[in-house]
């Protein structure tokens, strides 16, 4: 009967972990999103005072939104490295 419980607390710590990966890779994903809606944001009320600098203000966006997106994915692989190392945690009986 011991065994039982035991194996009740692994399947229920395992499944936290998967929620907890899943949570992770959600809130990166959100996380990223709205930095780059920011960028977005700023650099078209940038251009829209100064339109002769609407090329560097570009580079610029582009180059900032490129590092939040490696963030946000590195996160992710992160999360899916974890989901991955997870999958061995429930002990199999037969």
């Amino acid at each position: 009967m011991l065994f039982l419980a035991q194996a009740a607390d692994a399947a229920i710590q395992w499944g936290w972990g998967f929620a907890g990966v899943g949570i992770g890779c959600g809130i990166a994903s959100l996380a990223a999103g709205i930095g780059i809606g920011r960028i977005a944001a700023a650099a078209t009320e940038s251009v829209a005072r100064q339109p002769e600098a609407s090329n560097a203000i570009r580079g610029i966006t582009i180059l900032t939104a490129a590092f939040i997106e490696g963030v946000c994915l590195f996160a992710i692989v992160v999360c899916l490295l974890m989901s991955l190392s997870l999958g061995g945690a429930v002990p199999v009986h037969s």
